[in-house]
């Protein structure tokens, strides 16, 4: 997949691309809808497969003071796009600038002047511009006069609820793994750089890689049945494991943790990136009187956790 941040004198290889146009936060089952959408266009036309987004989220630069927290960072979004056989990826540098730019402007100057795109496929509540004033009968009026295609994607959902990226947060912030998984359609993951911790779990018996939340969502605290993906040569093996998400009660965090055990490992991870995929909770997060205690539910927590993942299956990339 070739990424695009700057789009001046596109080669006419990665111009009249069949693209989708969203932020495409978590890609969920909806968003997976619009891109086989386009998919299927560029197919039939033999032309590009393109992804249309923006970077940072427009919600942080428009309204940071709701510090939204992302499901998929721009390093994992990339990954799931890959997996989607996109072909080509126009990264859009969002900023306040940039928010000025009316729908009029952006279908001229960005999807017209600069990357010549042949069909636009968007999701049925997508809005863009200036105001949020372009959408799908806009962009109709827009593409008569200037030469491309215009689809648009009515809303796909399940039990009478529509797939989107709230209805995810909300699942991962109440640790309900499995009804996220079914609309995202694939198992939510943190990925991050393994940083030095205080190695109190080690001294426990329970060594562990430690990642900073940054901007992804946080789930609800507790306990967690997990795969681990390290990078070995390149390829990403997956090693079962059991997660903390929190502030650990007992020796009081500032700002919430993941901290992962993998089972049977012990090669350095620290400075390595690592994919966790959260599969099932176990538990909430709770104190301990003692140490002893904890220890002890700690190994309850493993072998639970061990069962859960021996019936399950690691994500396939």
């Amino acid at each position: 997949m070739k990424i695009f941040r700057r789009f001046k004198k596109l080669k006419s290889s990665y111009q009249g691309a069949s693209v989708a146009l969203g932020n495409f936060d978590g890609l969920h089952l909806g968003h997976a809808g619009v891109i086989k959408r386009a998919a299927e266009i560029a197919n039939s036309r033999g032309v590009p497969l393109g992804i249309v987004t923006f970077e940072p989220h427009p919600v942080t630069v428009l309204r940071p003071k709701l510090q939204l927290r992302r499901l998929a960072p721009f390093r994992t979004k990339v990954r799931l796009l890959k997996e989607f056989g996109v072909e080509i990826l126009y990264m859009l540098p969002f900023s306040k600038e940039f928010s000025q730019l009316s729908a009029s402007q952006f279908v001229t100057e960005v999807l017209v002047k600069k990357l010549n795109v042949s069909e636009i496929v968007m999701g049925y509540d997508y809005r863009f511009g200036k105001g949020r004033r372009g959408d799908h009968t806009f962009l109709l009026e827009q593409g008569k006069s200037m030469g491309f295609g215009v689809t648009e994607v009515a809303a796909i959902g399940d039990t009478g609820k529509i797939y989107s990226s709230t209805r995810v947060r909300e699942f991962i912030g109440a640790g309900k793994f499995n009804q996220a998984t079914a609309v995202l359609g694939h198992i939510w993951e943190v990925e991050g750089r393994v940083r030095h911790g205080d190695a109190r779990g080690r001294q426990l018996g329970y060594p562990t890689a430690n990642i900073v939340f940054g901007n992804h969502v946080v789930p609800a605290y507790g306990i967690y049945a997990v795969w681990c993906g390290v990078q070995v040569n390149g390829v990403t093996e997956w090693v079962p494991g059991v997660a903390n998400v929190g502030i650990r009660p007992m020796f009081r965090l500032q700002t919430p943790l993941l901290e992962v055990h993998l089972f049977d490992y012990d090669d350095d991870l620290y400075g390595k990136y690592l994919r966790v995929a959260f599969l099932s909770w176990i538990r909430p997060e709770q104190g301990f009187d003692n140490v002893e205690g904890l220890v002890t539910q700690m190994d309850a927590d493993c072998c639970l956790a061990r069962t859960i993942l021996s019936k399950s299956e690691p994500p396939l990339e």
